[in-house]
């Protein structure tokens, strides 16, 4: 499998931690470049920020146009929204970034994996399945795809993984109550997920980024 193309972004030398952050439907690794500056804190490990584009696809539900997707849309149903075979794809293409930061020097319970929207399901779906645990899982503004499968398929590892989960509470596109039936799911399993809403769209407001940001230092001190 070829790697996905990155933008990449580094916060100083030899960095000790990697997040690599998963953009949205028919956005690209660009994305969330932004936030970089806008979430670092002083004391922080040098950390490697990892965005990948996403693979261009047809997308049922937007009349069949090909754009950046982690997976198609085939239905508006929690339940049967994400396409399974693009989730388990996308779940292998991150699997093998998380194994290049591995051969960099930076070890699993070092790596944070992110995502807003479409990839913030594949990180929740990605992580929770893992064997070697990450550090920690960041959901912005999305849910836990194949709800029931993924329960399934989740490993013990993948379960102690902390998870920060946020949701606007005016979103049209994905909405809070998909975000919070993940998060009461993911709890049933055992998954500690700190949980916060803000009065925003489908979107990233400074509060959210603030209230992440000191979620992470406390990974980053634990770690």
């Amino acid at each position: 499998m070829s790697l996905l193309d990155c933008v990449e972004k580094t916060t100083g030398p030899a960095p000790a931690w990697s997040i690599l952050w998963l953009h949205g439907l028919g956005a690209d690794g660009h994305d969330f470049e932004p936030i970089v500056p806008e979430l670092l804190r002083p004391g922080w490990p040098a950390l490697r920020f990892v965005f990948p584009h996403a693979p261009v696809r047809p997308v049922t539900l937007n009349n069949g146009l090909p754009m950046r997707a982690w997976y198609d849309l085939k239905n508006l149903d929690l339940d049967q929204r994400a396409d399974e075979t693009g989730v388990r794809q996308s779940i292998a293409q991150v699997e093998a970034l998380i194994a290049r930061e591995n051969e960099r020097g930076v070890p699993s319970e070092r790596i944070v994996l992110a995502g807003f929207s479409q990839g913030g399901a594949i990180a929740l779906a990605a992580g929770v399945r893992r064997e070697a645990p990450l550090a920690a899982l960041v959901g912005l503004s999305t849910y836990l795809p194949m709800g029931s499968t993924t329960a399934a398929e989740a490993t013990p590892q993948g379960l102690r993984t902390p998870v920060f989960m946020a949701h606007g509470s005016h979103d049209p596109v994905v909405p809070e109550g998909f975000g919070a039936r993940s998060r009461d799911q993911l709890r049933s399993l055992g998954v500690a997920v700190d949980w916060h809403t803000y009065p925003m769209p489908h979107s990233v407001c400074a509060e959210e980024v603030r209230d992440l940001a000191g979620w992470l230092g406390q990974r980053f001190q634990a770690g």
